[in-house]
């Protein structure tokens, strides 16, 4: 969880960082936000059901919030050790189990065919929660006919590699799945629906959100193929036969299985940048808020963000120091073939944001930068990001780390390491993607 503390000053540039990345997670907790848009209780029976890395605190919202004498139940999935710590005296409803993110495997398997039996036999008169944030994709896996738990694994890590976007990714996994792409959804009629759902997504798009299992999808199984092809990802002939004669085709926009359902946004990325930016303005310094939508490849992100920091310093903009820029989305990393020999790169798209941007600043004076997920994982490592000071090339040149050769096996973690830089807070049990903060004093 990330750790509260007294607002820094600007003499403390590291601290300032982790101060504004720490208010940007704690504006989108769900315990802040859930009780404005949970509906009265039923006449018939509540479940809750749900998936992602912030599935689980936003299970003990619900069991916090839910009336102590309305009956409810359910089932939320979430990644490894993302289960927060059960507060003292919270009834234990909503039951929550543990799978794999980013790439799927049997426990989520397992929950996704248990959340899809717990549709079964409602009637109209029952109350379905589904609680949706990011990494939900991985977490809530049930292949489509055809498709084996393994050739999911296969193609989930091929589109990660790929550079594919998040929209991208998901219009595939949604037209390879028995329950994303609103067919969760359309199991539960004719019950009615209210999802809640925490965005980490650009634009608040909801049917993207972990490939919006109960929202009904625009996208085509032609979209999918088109996606697939693009990126030169294969999967078995007769999958591939059914995208072509539209077999696996999602829910479409007006089913009526879907009428009457909602859908509720407790929290955006927008949101975390506008509190982190308020904080920033306690504190005395200008504050910019680029975009919640920012994507593309993470080290040219970052080079571009260290042209907006560069000229700031040198007062050749409209940014006026001292100053932060916020940004947030999600960039992608396309990760590079490794020579022989060679070691494999650790890191996520925080980290290589970093390199990028160390490059790119070549040691510029006066600015200082953090990126991090916001839920406390970059890739599939232990921290949530890492930090850029002015003096960052001339410490790794200290200790023999080339940037250029850490760009060139996407290896992140193993440049900011040495240097103490990487940002570790643990998983915070929420998740709005991407936080950029860059200090330019």
């Amino acid at each position: 969880m990330p750790h509260t503390t007294p607002p820094p000053s600007l003499n403390d540039p590291r601290a300032l960082l982790r101060h504004l990345y720490d208010v940007a997670v704690q504006r989108a907790l769900p315990l802040h936000n859930t009780a404005a848009f949970l509906p009265p209780p039923p006449r018939g029976r509540t479940v809750v059901i749900g998936a992602g890395k912030a599935g689980g605190a936003m299970a003990q919202a619900v069991e916090a919030l839910w009336p102590a004498d309305a009956p409810i139940s359910g089932l939320v999935v979430t990644r490894y050790d993302h289960t927060p710590p059960r507060p003292a005296g919270l009834k234990d409803r909503i039951e929550v189990v543990e799978a794999s993110h980013p790439v799927p495997d049997a426990a989520g398997l397992a929950a996704a065919q248990r959340i899809l039996q717990l549709t079964q036999g409602l009637t109209a008169d029952d109350l379905v929660l589904c609680l949706i944030s990011g990494g939900g994709s991985s977490l809530l896996t049930l292949p489509a006919e055809g498709l084996t738990l393994e050739d999911k694994q296969r193609i989930n890590r091929e589109l990660l590699n790929s550079g594919a976007n998040i929209l991208e990714m998901n219009t595939v996994r949604k037209h390879l799945s028995r329950i994303k792409g609103g067919r969760l959804a359309a199991g539960c009629a004719p019950a009615r629906v209210v999802t809640i759902t925490i965005s980490d997504v650009p634009g608040d798009d909801v049917s993207v959100i972990a490939s919006g299992p109960t929202v009904a999808d625009a996208t085509s199984c032609a979209d999918a193929l088109d996606i697939l092809q693009r990126y030169g990802i294969d999967v078995p002939a007769g999958v591939r036969a059914q995208l072509e004669r539209g077999e696996l085709e999602t829910p479409k926009p007006g089913d009526a299985r879907l009428q009457g359902h909602e859908v509720h946004l407790i929290a955006t990325p927008q949101q975390s940048l506008e509190a982190a930016a308020a904080a920033a303005r306690a504190i005395g310094l200008n504050t910019y808020v680029l975009s919640d939508e920012i994507e593309g490849e993470s080290r040219e992100v970052g080079k571009v963000h260290a042209a907006l920091a560069r000229s700031a310093a040198l007062g050749r903009s409209d940014f006026k120091t001292p100053c932060v820029i916020l940004s947030g989305g999600e960039t992608t990393v396309t990760v590079r073939p490794r020579v022989e020999g060679q070691a494999k790169g650790k890191g996520g798209r925080a980290g290589e944001f970093c390199l990028g941007m160390a490059q790119a600043l070549n040691g510029i004076a006066g600015v200082w930068a953090l990126a991090a997920d916001t839920d406390g994982i970059d890739g599939m490592e232990d921290n949530a990001g890492a930090l850029v000071t002015p003096d960052t090339l001339a410490r790794a040149a200290a200790q023999a780390l080339k940037v250029t050769d850490h760009l060139a096996r996407n290896d992140a973690y193993g440049y900011f390491e040495p240097l103490g830089d990487l940002v570790v807070t643990g998983p915070t049990h929420t998740n709005v993607n991407d936080f950029r903060a860059v200090l330019v004093l």
